[in-house]
């Protein structure tokens, strides 16, 4: 089966075969900038698809868009200035076109040259690169980049990315400016509870900042005030509130991710197990239109309309179907509309990034002192507003008075349809009053604000910060250091260690000593000669400090006589091989292992490659598994007095305060020795 290149990714998933059409419009030449692309001149006969093979519907057209060609381009060396062009066997790109085949497929290739070309030779190394490889160039400005970087002044200027469309544009801004003053925005839900955090990451502090994004209120509230949104009301308000009709409202994109049909079927659902309901409840179904095409969107499509035909033919009569379906474009007051006369908001969908959706209907339901007038109410009566939203969706952390629900299981969001429309009017207001206090104080303009503040706070000392950059490509990384750092040269420990009679040397094993890479972990001989030689001189007192068991490093290094150990990142201490092991804090019960071990060999067995080590204090576990044995462990051990953690391939149980008292055992035992010594 040949591959083809497609967009459509949820086609490709459905398991039937996508119909691909053939592309009969022309390949331009060449492009000058980026995105944009433009025609030599309109000659069709310098088209791609001139030549009658080509344009064959036996063939298919693949355009590979990279950084790069596969081409190889040098000068000629006759000095005629001319250029030779050549593949570059050893590309990717190269060898991907060969594996399509060139009777199946056509294959266009989009991207930059290595070489710069001079913009008197563009069009003639276009022409001979569409021709003879098919490939179609891009041209960039040599200074379009550095124009751009111009705009920014690290000293003075903020920048803020937004989303995860521009997900590296902050590891390339990084790299021209080190002390550039960024921060970013990523539209999606975040479970923690803890709104504000800073982090440490290489001598930077990076901090990480919850707050939902909110609405602009000025904006709202003047489509509230439209006299095409009351005229709008008052004819809702005719269709429903005059019929004694309850409306419950949904607005969402035609999208599978959206829950449409879900919510159909729970309306469905509480229609069938609530008869007292038919007749005087209708939800209001605004779907738009879908942002994309494809057969994903034409199967929502089908499926909402075959729900909404079922559920109005089951329930609906004359002069009533319990369910209306607008799919056409709406104007943004016409929704509001809806929102201002709508008993209920239902928001179901399944993935959702933020979804102000409820925001919106909460500034709608409080309306104005006209709205008020149109819906019969007094200025003074409290508003009262009900919402029922997928536990998925960004906004449900904010909005503690909504009823919360999962939209897969559809007997619960039918009952949670049920207990929003028999709830009492005093709890709807406090509800709704609580929602209104918190989205109308966070709005958008709070929201931006807030994060600024947060982004001057956190760049507010980098000017003093001596910051180098290291890495490549998008392991690029920016180090800042304390204007007092000196850089520890060869020769200033030298200098040192000759110049002092008593000295303490802690070395570390794993990731210093030993490669973290490295398959066998046991010391070489040559390590074991070095830290012997440190260990002849009397005035050194040498430690090495590992994760490793106590009986692992005793075994490895039971060659140096001198030598301290601390074992297990500290708990474990001997100062030299022939003294007894020290523990920081005394011998804790061990009896929980009897819980922990049957866990961790469980997962062993299904985890290939992965090992449980008795380290007596500090179980050094790694595993894919790591995140379901965590919570295995934390369930089984919850009355036992000890702590589950989990880092980088690795989960720790041990007894409790054990990490504070043994964080500085290793340093105050050995100025301990030396003070007595002295």
């Amino acid at each position: 089966m040949v591959s083809r290149s497609y967009s459509n990714l949820l086609e490709l998933a459905s398991g039937e075969s996508p119909s691909f059409e053939r592309m009969n419009r022309r390949i331009p030449r060449i492009m000058t900038v980026a995105g944009i692309m433009s025609d030599i001149d309109d000659d069709p006969s310098e088209s791609v698809c001139s030549d009658p093979s080509s344009s064959s519907g036996q063939m298919y057209r693949i355009i590979i868009v990279a950084n790069q060609l596969p081409i190889r381009a040098q000068r000629k060396s006759d000095g005629s200035k001319s250029w030779i062009f050549s593949w570059d066997e050893n590309s990717l790109l190269k060898q991907l076109k060969d594996g399509l085949g060139d009777d199946e497929i056509e294959v266009i290739y989009v991207g930059c040259l290595k070489e710069e070309v001079h913009l008197s030779e563009q069009e003639e190394v276009s022409q001979i690169l569409l021709e003879t490889f098919k490939c179609v160039p891009t041209f960039l400005p040599p200074d379009l980049f550095s124009r751009i970087m111009e705009v920014i002044n690290p000293e003075d200027d903020f920048v803020w990315v937004h989303d995860y469309h521009l997900m590296v544009l902050p590891t390339f801004l990084r790299k021209r400016c080190n002390k550039v003053k960024l921060g970013r925005m990523l539209g999606l839900s975040y479970e923690s509870k803890r709104g504000y955090m800073g982090i440490e990451y290489c001598g930077r502090t990076v901090s990480i900042k919850i707050l939902p994004v909110g609405i602009d209120m000025g904006q709202l509230q003047s489509v509230l005030s439209l006299p095409e949104t009351e005229e709008k009301v008052k004819e809702l308000i005719k269709q429903f509130c005059d019929q004694d009709r309850i409306m419950l409202l949904g607005v969402d994109d035609m999208d599978i991710f959206k829950g449409i049909s879900l919510k159909l079927l729970a309306m469905e659902q509480l229609l069938e197990q609530h008869p007292e309901w038919q007749g005087k409840i209708v939800l209001v179904q605004i779907a738009n239109p879908a942002r994309g095409k494809g057969k994903d969107v034409k199967e929502v499509q089908c499926e909402t309309h075959a729900f909404v035909k079922r559920i109005n033919e089951r329930f609906g009569k004359p002069g009533y179907d319990p369910i209306v379906l607008i799919d056409a474009p709406l104007k943004f007051y016409e929704k509001v509309a809806y929102y201002v006369v709508a008993e209920c908001c239902l928001v179901t969908a399944v993935r959702d990034g933020m979804n102000l959706i409820p925001y919106e209907y909460i500034i709608s339901r409080q309306g104005n002192d006209q709205l008020n007038k149109l819906l019969g109410q007094e200025p003074s009566t409290p508003k009262k507003s009900m919402l029922v939203i997928s536990e998925f969706i960004g906004c449900s952390p904010s909005l503690s008075g909504a009823i919360r629900v999962n939209p897969w299981n559809i007997d619960a969001v039918a009952d949670a349809m049920d207990y929003a429309l028999e709830m009492a009017d005093p709890e709807k207001q406090l509800r709704h009053e609580k929602h209104y206090r918190y989205v109308s104080t966070h709005d958008v303009g709070y929201w931006a604000r807030s994060f600024f503040q947060d982004l001057e706070r956190t760049c507010r000392n980098h000017s003093r910060r001596r910051c180098w950059g290291i890495g490549f490509g998008l392991s690029f990384r920016v180090v800042a250091l304390d204007p007092n750092f000196k850089k520890l040269s060869m020769e200033r420990i030298v200098s040192a260690y000759k110049r002092t009679t008593t000295r303490a040397i802690l070395l570390d094993y794993d990731g210093t000593l030993m490669p973290q890479a490295s398959i066998d972990k046991s010391p070489s001989s040559n390590s074991i000669g070095i830290i012997n030689s440190l260990c002849r001189d009397k005035n050194n007192m040498v430690f090495l400090v590992s994760a490793r068991s106590r009986k692992k490093v005793a075994e490895w290094f039971s060659q140096c006589v001198r030598l301290g150990l601390a074992a297990e990142h500290g708990y474990f201490l001997r100062l030299m091989r022939d003294a007894e092991w020290e523990t920081c804090v005394p011998v804790a019960d061990t009896t929980w292992k009897q819980i922990a071990e049957p866990v961790m060999q469980l997962y062993t067995e299904t985890t290939d490659g992965s090992t449980v080590e008795d380290k007596d204090a500090d179980p050094d576990f790694g595993s894919c598994q790591a995140k379901e044995l965590l919570d295995h462990l934390e369930s089984v051990l919850a009355n036992e007095p000890v702590t589950v953690k989990s880092g980088l391939n690795i989960v720790e149980v041990k007894p409790q305060g054990v990490k504070k008292a043994k964080r500085d055992f290793v340093a105050k035992r050995l100025l301990s020795e030396s003070m007595q010594e002295e």
